[in-house]
């Protein structure tokens, strides 16, 4: 039950980086919106080349699309408010505005989790099973895929949203993070919220723990596939298709079971919200950077949108 005497909160103060001078701030401003712009202007190249290019018309190069504008809309919900709060530490948001970031946050974080699954299970079929790959993974079959990631993760942030924003908010209303994040808020909550952070933690388990395992599943079939090739050059080259997924895997999955998975008693907002930067700024943009530089197929399709001869056939 909600304190007595106690006022209804109608807007949140985050405390963000309100902490740091206003010449870190302003800093932090220009490396944030520097790399903000690193992440956009990346994914549209990546986009583009894969609208214009019919060498990447292939099921994985669809799924990277989709990561691609996932990542997108999840950083567009985030960061503007970020930057909004560098330059004014004492940024308000409204209980509505509160409850529509974290809606659109979660939606897209959970749905880059099952779209990076669904790679995870194109790189399975296509090693393992070349002979019926193009008949599994038919065009129903990626968006079936991939509506079906989209909508784990709108019900899953209903699910959050509802539980979070359904409890009384009182007096406390400092939301200490950059934004509006599920651990952060239910510390405002002046009821107990101990059903509200099962949910959050089973929540956490379905989005993180299952894809997670389903894709170490999917590699150690890989890896073993791999090791079966008789040529060397067969098994570098199929490596080389999986390396550049394997990489955002480990990166996206490790920060965010960093945040999400750790017990409430070793949880600390102040190291949350430095992951967080991490999860939110850094690692969209590796997206982009790690499909682009180590990845042949588009590396080659960027030489051929320019003009230029393919480096794998110089």
């Amino acid at each position: 039950m909600p304190k007595p005497n106690s006022t209804s909160v109608a807007e949140f103060l985050f405390e963000g980086f309100s902490s740091f001078g206003r010449q870190h701030r302003l800093g932090l401003f220009v490396v944030f919106l520097t790399l903000y712009l690193l992440t956009l202007s990346g994914n549209a190249v990546i986009l583009t080349i894969i609208r214009l290019d019919r060498h990447l018309h292939t099921p994985m190069y669809f799924f990277l699309s989709m990561l691609s504008i996932s990542e997108t809309c999840y950083t567009v919900a985030i960061i503007p408010c970020m930057l909004s709060g560098l330059l004014s530490p004492h940024q308000t948001i409204s209980l509505q505005g509160c409850a529509t970031q974290l809606f659109f946050y979660l939606t897209f974080g959970i749905n880059n989790c099952f779209l990076l699954t669904a790679m995870g299970y194109d790189r399975y079929m296509a090693i393992c099973n070349p002979l019926r790959y193009s008949v599994i993974m038919g065009k129903e079959a990626c968006i079936q895929l991939a509506t079906g990631s989209l909508g784990i993760g709108l019900s899953m942030a209903i699910v959050q949203v509802t539980s979070v924003f359904g409890l009384p908010f009182c007096d406390a209303f400092i939301i200490s993070h950059f934004f509006c994040d599920v651990r952060p808020l239910l510390k405002l909550a002046c009821t107990d919220t101990t059903i509200n952070e099962i949910i959050n933690f089973f929540v956490s388990i379905c989005v993180l723990v299952v894809p997670m395992g389903l894709v170490f599943i999917s590699y150690v079939l890989i890896i073993s596939t791999i090791l079966k090739i008789a040529s060397a050059e067969g098994r570098k080259k199929a490596f080389a298709t999986c390396a550049s997924h394997l990489i955002v895997v480990i990166i996206h999955y490790g920060c965010a079971s960093i945040i999400y998975l750790k017990p409430k008693s070793q949880s600390s907002l102040g190291q949350d919200s430095l992951i967080s930067v991490t999860y939110t700024v850094i690692t969209p943009l590796l997206n982009p950077v790690v499909y682009s530089l180590r990845n042949q197929d588009v590396k080659d399709a960027l030489c051929r949108a320019m003009g230029r001869k393919p480096l794998s056939s110089q």
